[in-house]
């Protein structure tokens, strides 16, 4: 992968995971109806964002680890939950994976 095809996928990802988190907890599944506020989940996916939207390195690292606790809500709420709501969690874990895959891709080729 080169760094520009890492670098997109990683934005992608990212602005796409901020969306679905958004979107499943105000008006697809939310917990209750009407929204909850696991809403606020969303929240500490916008504190990278600059930072990778603008190809910093550091904010890649570190943000690798943010996306593995999205990673396992995913997997735990698409192993506990039924219909539409596990549909979205699968959805969470996938777009997680890819965001941690292209990141370290990234870490990497910006490195040489």
């Amino acid at each position: 992968m080169t760094l520009r095809a890492a670098y997109l996928t990683a934005c992608g990802s990212l602005v796409a995971l901020t969306v679905l988190c958004l979107a499943w907890e105000l008006w697809l599944a939310p917990l209750r109806p009407g929204g909850s506020w696991l809403v606020l989940k969303t929240l500490p996916l916008l504190v990278p964002l600059r930072g990778v939207l603008h190809g910093r390195p550091y904010t890649y690292r570190w943000s690798m680890l943010l996306i593995l606790v999205y990673f396992a809500e995913g997997v735990v709420r698409a192993w506990s939950e039924r219909g539409i709501a596990a549909q979205l969690a699968l959805a969470e874990v996938a777009f997680a994976f890819t965001f941690f895959c292209a990141a370290i891709a990234y870490v990497r080729r910006y490195g040489k």
